[in-house]
Formats: structure tokens, C-alpha cells, sequence
């Protein structure tokens, strides 16, 4: 009788955590596959990619085949392929998973892009009706200046790297690219732009390099901070070592 109720006990403890293991095998299989970004005309592929993020990556595109094996594959599946060391692994699947949220560095947002190079160029257009109440209402009518024609406004655009002339489509919403500015009324402002001689800084190419999206690493100094007391005594003894020689 002992042994049966001890046997009835044991199969009671035992059956829940059958159960739970059957669950996370099912949650496991029935996961979700994350979504695959469309490429952008400055990020076209794979190895374009992976030169934008810098720190070596773009070493590793041959062992990446296609646009959708860059943001499906797991960590696991990195390292088997032979994205080592883990950091790198880290680093990219932070770096891509920034990319399917439309987070993107220089460049990513451009639509006029030949060979990874695209022109941006300060211009005037037209003040639109909500330009002109607004303008009223910050600081009253608009009026004209030595950078600035009456009624217009300045705005950067995006051009392929060989026009050299724009023509305004009031049908077309002007768009705002990340990371750039106008710079004293009519001066673009950002990085990694290369000014376009004989243009005064209103226009100016900008060409995928390596590194242009690369979160740069910190510098440590004395070890860094959990060795860095360490270190320093260690400065000082040898100092006074020399010292007393």
C-alpha cells in the first residue's frame, strides 16, 4: 500500500512538468518568422549592408547568399555559418534589426541613388499655404533676404549624381532626409557629404563607405572601469619603484 500511494505521488509530480515541457516545444515550433525589409536604393544588398555597419563586417557577405537570409537567420545560425566572435553577432542583429524598423543611417532614406552615390542639393520652392500660416503666426508676413527670394522657401532634395538642374512638382510631397540640415540659409549640412566644386556648399554627393552607419566603440582608459583602480595602482607602484631606485 505504501508503495503505491509513493508511486501515485511521484506520477503527480511528474505529469506537470510533461505537460509544461509539451507547451514550450509548441510556442517554439509555432513561432513567428520576423518580417524581411524591402532593400532601399542606397542599401540595395547584402554587401552594401554590411559596409555600412562597419567593424569588419562586410568580410562576412559571402557567407550571407541573399537579402532575406541577412534578417531571418537566428544568432544560433550566425555562428554556424561562422559570424564569430559573438559581439559581431550581437552587433548585427542589433544593426539589422534597426533596419526593419526604418531606423537607418545617412543615405538610407534617398530614392535617387546610381552605383551607391546620390546628390543632395539645397533649392527654393514655392511657399505652400500651411508655410505661409505658419510663418505668419511665429513671426509675421514672410519676407525676403540676400539668401532667400520673396514668397519661396529653401528645401533639400535628393537628385542623381549627374543632374544639375531641378524642376518643382507641387503634386510631389517634398520629403525630409535624416541626418541633414541647411547650414546658414543655403549651406548643406551632414555627414559624409562631399561638396560639389563651384556650387558654394548647396550641393554635395554622398557615397556609401565603410563604417558610415558604424556605432563606434568606446575607448577604455586605465583598463576601463571595473580595472581601472587596479591599473592605476599598479601606475603608481611602478612609479615609486623607479622613484626610489
Amino acid at each position: 500500500m505504501a508503495m503505491r500511494s509513493s508511486f501515485l505521488l511521484s506520477s503527480r509530480l511528474i505529469r506537470p512538468l510533461a505537460i509544461g515541457k509539451k507547451c514550450v516545444r509548441c510556442f517554439h515550433k509555432h513561432a513567428s518568422t520576423p518580417s524581411v525589409p524591402s532593400p532601399t536604393p542606397f542599401v540595395p544588398d547584402v554587401e552594401t549592408f554590411l559596409t555600412l555597419i562597419g567593424r569588419g563586417m562586410a568580410k562576412h557577405a559571402s557567407k550571407l547568399p541573399s537579402w532575406e537570409k541577412l534578417f531571418t537567420l537566428s544568432s544560433t545560425e550566425l555562428r554556424d555559418i561562422g559570424i564569430e566572435p559573438t559581439r559581431q553577432r550581437r552587433y548585427l542583429l542589433r544593426k539589422r534589426e534597426k533596419f526593419r524598423n526604418g531606423v537607418f543611417g545617412p543615405g538610407g532614406d534617398l530614392e535617387h541613388v546610381v552605383d551607391g552615390t546620390a546628390q543632395l542639393r539645397v533649392v527654393e520652392v514655392p511657399l505652400t499655404p500651411r508655410d505661409t500660416t505658419t510663418d505668419n503666426q511665429a513671426s509675421g508676413p514672410s519676407t525676403s533676404s540676400a539668401t532667400l527670394s520673396p514668397g519661396m522657401r529653401k528645401v533639400i532634395i535628393n537628385l542623381p549624381p549627374d543632374a544639375s538642374e531641378y524642376t518643382h512638382d507641387p503634386s510631389k510631397p517634398l520629403k525630409k532626409f535624416a541626418h541633414m540640415k541647411i547650414h546658414r540659409g543655403s549651406m548643406l549640412s551632414g555627414p559624409f557629404l562631399q561638396p560639389i566644386k563651384g556650387t558654394d556648399n548647396c550641393a554635395a554627393l554622398l557615397k556609401v563607405q565603410e563604417g558610415m552607419w558604424e556605432d563606434k566603440l568606446g575607448h577604455k582608459v586605465d583598463g576601463g572601469e571595473r580595472r581601472r583602480a587596479e591599473v592605476r595602482a599598479k601606475k603608481r607602484s611602478e612609479e615609486r619603484r623607479k622613484g626610489t631606485a
